[in-house]
């Protein structure tokens, strides 16, 4: 195998290691994805300014956010079915992110649950919760997270309606999967994935499953998710998930000042600035262009995380540049569980930690704390 020097060879990797319709989920955006492209465009559009001369051999990538020293600004963000990219994947993504010293946050719609996390890892993790229609499930998986100590709570908010993504469609993804010829042969040749969920501890959505009444099988539970997404959700929810979790909220699906505003008028400890990963409101503007007027307007009184289109360390050094106190990343830690595992998402934090080193070093910063508009050229 040639060695992995970069997030691209691990996609390309995991291209011929897992089914193509749990990598297209990952991979797709919404209708003619104009807002996944333009988070990519838009960051590689951002250039440095070059600084020599400057004594930069003790540099340090460590930072603190949401109270918590990280050992670089960085966060893998939130990924439902990250358990069918790799068995049991959100456990060793979340090992992967205990290791290298940065958080690691569970999707509500993850295949191994919130106390599978628990039971197999030591570190403290995010969670990141859908509000469904069922109130009643909600404040339980809210209860759940504090007593897996889970250390913030990530409310998705840009989640209402699904938007539609064609490729899922076509490739037949759903709850259960359609079994098109095409999809079996593709299985077929992926030996090690079978293997891996086939020993996993779970198959399907372990937060939910077993834990909603009148769900027991698949079939029945593919009925539930798709009619629990609630286009009624609203600020007043908000206040009622700020009474009852008592750690670090997070509301992440933010593109707007007045937006932005409102969560900190409700409450909120950090946003994360994100179009969802251009998954959801096709021809939004991409989460880099709307990250420097909201970090702006908030100035100092909650902490401004970003996420969308990242996938090095020169993403995070111009996501820092223009206001963010840190990055998730989502389909760059994928790509690192379907290539290789808990060793493919180590990869990808390696890779990510060392371009943002290098970066800082030729652009003669330091610091983290002094990372800011300067370094852009322009």
């Amino acid at each position: 195998m040639q060695p992995i020097t970069n997030v691209e060879d691990l996609r390309e990797l995991a291209r011929r290691r897992v089914p193509r319709m749990f990598l297209d989920y990952a991979e797709s955006g919404s209708y003619a994805e104009e807002t996944l492209r333009a988070n990519r465009r838009d960051l590689e559009a951002i250039k440095f300014k070059q600084k020599i001369l400057i004594d930069v051999s003790k540099r340090s990538t460590a930072t603190k956010f949401l109270g918590k020293e990280a050992a670089l600004p960085l966060a893998l963000a939130p990924v439902g079915l990250c358990g069918m990219q790799r068995g049991n994947g959100e456990i060793l993504s979340a090992k992967a992110a205990a290791k290298a010293g940065i958080p690691f946050c569970l999707s509500t719609m993850s295949v191994c649950s919130i106390e599978d996390v628990a039971e197999d890892v030591n570190e403290p993790f995010w969670f990141q919760l859908y509000v469904m229609r069922d109130r009643k499930f909600a404040r339980s998986l809210i209860d759940r997270a504090a007593a897996a100590k889970c250390s913030a709570l990530v409310l998705t908010v840009d989640l209402q309606v699904l938007g539609q993504r064609h490729r899922d469609i076509k490739n037949g993804l759903s709850v259960p999967p359609k079994m098109k010829i095409a999809n079996l042969i593709d299985i077929a040749t992926k030996p090690a994935w079978i293997a891996s969920i086939l020993t996993a501890k779970r198959r399907t959505f372990g937060n939910i499953a077993g834990h909603v009444e009148g769900v027991a099988d698949t079939s029945s539970l593919g009925a539930w998710v798709q009619d629990q997404f609630d286009p009624a959700l609203n600020w007043d929810d908000v206040k009622w998930i700020r009474e009852a979790w008592k750690g670090p909220l997070v509301l992440k699906g933010i593109l707007e000042v007045e937006d932005a505003k409102r969560a900190v008028a409700h409450g909120a400890d950090a946003i994360v600035v994100s179009n969802h990963g251009g998954r959801q409101l096709d021809g939004a503007p991409s989460s880099i262009s709307a990250l420097p007027k909201i970090a702006e307007a908030l100035g100092d009184k909650v902490e401004v995380l970003f996420d969308g289109g990242v996938r090095s360390g020169q993403d995070v050094m111009r996501a820092l540049a223009l206001g963010a106190k840190a990055c998730l990343i989502g389909r760059a830690y994928i790509y690192g569980l379907g290539a290789m595992g808990e060793a493919g998402v180590s990869e990808a934090i390696g890779c990510i930690r060392r371009e943002l080193e290098t970066t800082m070093a030729l652009t003669g910063i330091n610091k983290v704390s002094e990372i800011g508009p300067g370094v852009i050229a322009g």
